[in-house]
């Protein structure tokens, strides 16, 4: 069913993203597209750089500027972005993610009375140089958002943006793709030849520093030594750099049988139903996606105290010190005896979700932003008598 925009009619939305890459982040533009075009508003997606793995709708516009780090390459993309915007009339830019969020508010200056709303999603969105360019450049920005609380209080502390000009807007996720189906879990779980009796942890992120699989990696090892050699496995879903980095650390535990990277899979929410347990190793987050699609999933979790995980969480799961790889493996040895529960446990979980981050909830939060950043900017200017 298509909705009515905010009051004012369908809208036409930029979504400015510096990549349009396997991630969080690029995943939630993604996301928002389709469920903007659902709505029955109009999108356009407007990438810095070059590629794209995630799934963009049919009815979305898409712009790849292929910014490069040079001068006269981000000129250009300013050119080749400003042209796209007066050529396409959005009623409202909404970048995100720091490159893009920067780059918004130059395009901004060249793009009046265009709304400019730029997100955070990270709790480290960089250094004190990108914190003192996100500083001098935010009066150009409309509004400002962060996907968590935390992350939001990180920012203000760090000067980048005063606490009147930022708002908490989380993601959303797609609750009707990612929901408890523990048929579609025991026949991957047969495809995977895990036997139902043997646990299955996973951990889906891309393979980085801050995802910390390493951690998780060793954590698991004491977890199952702790648990007198179980036979539990531990899948880690995602690419990444740290590759193979965490292939020697798995050969050093001896876990070659029982870990397995996985790669990229197009699978997730069955992998979710066929899990026994979700872990979240990050030590860096803005507010986790792959957390809050297990939990969707009716799936036990168990997380780092990275950004965003308490706020996604609440009471349905089990929080852990970050970095702390004793604490991790107990809470993933007490969680496995457990199991999945009863399917009013995994239905309690999921409601956590529903209530707070339905995709469809969050967009139409979003709508309702942009109408109000839309006519803040374009309402006539008063002048003293």
């Amino acid at each position: 069913m298509v909705a009515a925009a905010p009051a004012g009619g369908p809208m036409r939305i930029l979504l400015l993203t510096t990549g349009l890459k396997l991630g969080g982040a690029e995943q939630q533009v993604a996301a928002l597209a389709r469920q903007f075009g659902t709505l029955g508003h109009t999108v356009a997606i407007v990438s810095l750089t070059p590629g794209c793995d995630v799934a963009i709708p049919d009815s979305a516009t898409v712009e790849m500027l292929d910014m490069r780090k040079t001068p006269l390459s981000m000129a250009t993309a300013l050119a080749r972005a400003r042209n796209f915007v007066r050529r396409w009339r959005p009623d409202v830019i909404h970048a995100h993610m720091v490159h893009a969020n920067l780059f918004a508010r130059v395009l901004g200056l060249l793009c009046r009375n265009v709304p400019i709303i730029c997100s955070a999603h990270s709790a480290q969105e960089g250094g004190q140089l990108r914190m003192l360019a996100y500083r001098l450049t935010d009066g150009l920005a409309t509004h400002n958002t962060h996907v968590s609380e935390s992350g939001k209080q990180a920012m203000v502390a760090a000067g980048a943006v005063p606490a009147s000009h930022i708002s908490v807007m989380p993601n959303g996720i797609d609750t009707a793709r990612f929901r408890p189906d523990n048929a579609t879990g025991r026949q991957l779980r047969a495809a995977l030849r895990i036997p139902a009796e043997v646990p299955l942890v996973l951990n889906v992120g891309r393979l980085a520093a801050e995802k910390n699989q390493a951690g998780l990696i060793d954590a698991f090892a004491l977890a199952r030594r702790d648990s007198g050699g179980t036979p539990a496995r531990l899948l880690i879903v995602g690419e990444g750099p740290e590759r193979a980095s965490l292939q020697a650390r798995i050969r050093e535990h001896g876990l070659q049988h029982a870990v397995t990277l996985a790669g990229a899979r197009g699978d997730i929410p069955a992998l979710l139903n066929a899990a026994d347990l979700f872990v979240l190793s990050s030590v860096v987050e803005g507010l986790p996606l792959a957390l809050a699609e297990a939990l969707a999933c009716g799936c036990p979790v168990v997380a780092t105290d990275a950004a965003g995980a308490m706020e996604l969480m609440g009471e349905t799961g089990t929080i852990v010190p970050v970095a702390d790889t004793l604490a991790l493996a107990a809470a993933i040895r007490d969680a496995l005896r457990l199991g999945r529960g009863t399917d009013a446990a995994q239905w309690s979980r999921r409601q956590r979700i529903t209530d707070h981050f339905d995709l469809d909830l969050v967009a139409r939060r979003w709508l309702t932003l942009y109408a109000d950043a839309k006519r803040s900017v374009r309402a006539p200017q008063t002048r003293p008598a």
